[in-house]
Formats: C-alpha cells, structure tokens, sequence
C-alpha cells in the first residue's frame, strides 16, 4: 500500500463527486512533469489525499490501476491548454467532516515531508507545481491522526479488502482485464470511451481512427513493460 497526496483546486469538486483522478501526459510543452507521471505508480487499495482550498478536504482508495482515458467534459474550460487524451484513476473518495489544514500543523509534519517532489513547502504553503505526489508513510501516519476516525476508518477499508469493492460489491479494475477490452474493441473498428468497462466519463465514441488505434500501443500502457500476456496484473517478469 502507498500514500498519495492529490491537489485538485480546479477540479475537485468533478474528481470527488466522480470518483477519479485525471492528468494530462505531459506539460503544455510536451515535457515530462513528474507529477503526472505519479499516476503510472498508483495501484487499487493505495490511499490518497485530496487538498483543496488549503485542507485536506477528502480521502480515497484507489480502485484501479492507471489507463488512458479522453479530458473529462466536465471539467470544461479548467486546464484548456491540457491534452485531449491523459492518465486516469478510479477513486472511492469519502468528504471529511474533520478538514485539517496542514499549514496549521506543519511543525509536526515539517520533519515528515519527503525529501523529493513535496506536496507541502517547509513554511506549510502547498507546492504550487504539484498535482500527485507519493507522501512517506510516517507523514501519513501524522495526518491519519490529525484527521481523525475518518482516514482511520478509510485505512481499515483498505486494508481488508480483497477481491471486491465492500461499497458496490463489483472486481475491482484488473489492468489486464481493461487491456484485453480495449483491444478486442479497437480490433473491432470501436472503441466507446464512455463505455464503464472503460471507465472513461467522457460520453464520446471513437470509431477506429488514429487517434483510437493509438489508445492501445502496448509499450504506452503503464505497467506494461516487463510483462508479457497472461502474466498477472502487478507481477513483473
């Protein structure tokens, strides 16, 4: 299990009430941005944090790995310089009722802050380039109890679930499972990115264009490489 720590000023209120996460690839310049690479590494059961308006206002367990899906319409003129096609992650989020605000407590978890690509500055400002960022258990640990029974709870639901989401009794999102749905849609001239099987919010339909041919390159898919097919999602060779 890993910890992860989401900033979503822009669009929390379309990630916590949907029940995902969402990056672009890549900076407006086609850079890397290591924060959106974080996606890649989120895996079902990891727990995150979401922060807004300078709480931590929501807490979640990922309930799939990483996949390509097209920009939310919902998110409409928020990061309009975004690419069409980015990284998604299906959350369960729980609102808090206890929204602690890390700066009032940043002598506590000033000495936690990991060392690289930190959510928080040392003063208790957040990070303003940050959107993921995977946070050290011990900070965790600090803000599990500052929040409460809440994120103890969340912790506990985390732990003991096994092969089905406790809250909707549905599998949780196997990678493989996705990979072989869209490529058997994509072979077969379709591919539906509001179909839930690919868990994509977007509502349109791609017919076997370039652009759909190219969700489903093997080596693009995270957590691919390593793998060959038929070997179990997260077992690398």
């Amino acid at each position: 299990m890993r910890y992860w720590w989401v900033n979503q000023n822009q669009t929390y209120r379309h990630e916590v009430t949907g029940g995902y996460l969402w990056s672009p690839k890549r900076k407006s310049n086609g850079g890397i941005n290591p924060f959106y690479e974080s996606m890649r590494e989120v895996a079902p059961r990891d727990i995150v944090l979401s922060f807004a308006e300078s709480r931590i206002a929501a807490i979640g367990i990922a309930r799939s790995h990483c996949y390509e899906c097209p920009k939310p319409r919902e998110f409409g003129s928020a990061g309009m310089n975004w690419n069409d096609i980015g990284w998604k992650v299906e959350v369960k989020f729980t609102e808090l009722g206890n929204r602690i605000r890390p700066a009032d407590h940043i002598e506590i978890l000033r000495p936690r802050l990991p060392k690289k690509y930190s959510p928080l500055l040392p003063d208790g400002r957040r990070s303003q380039s940050v959107y993921l960022a995977e946070i050290p258990p011990v900070m965790f640990e600090a803000l599990r109890d500052l929040i409460g029974s809440e994120a103890h709870q969340t912790l506990g639901v985390a732990e003991t679930w096994n092969d089905l989401d406790a809250a909707n009794d549905t599998p949780l999102r196997d990678l493989s499972t996705w990979e072989d749905h869209v490529r058997e849609s994509i072979e077969g001239g379709r591919y539906d990115s509001g179909d839930p099987a690919a868990g994509c919010h977007s509502g349109s339909t791609w017919t076997g264009d370039l652009q759909a041919k190219s969700v489903l390159r093997r080596t693009e898919v995270p957590h691919y490489r390593g793998r060959q097919p038929g070997t179990p999602s997260g077992q690398p060779l």
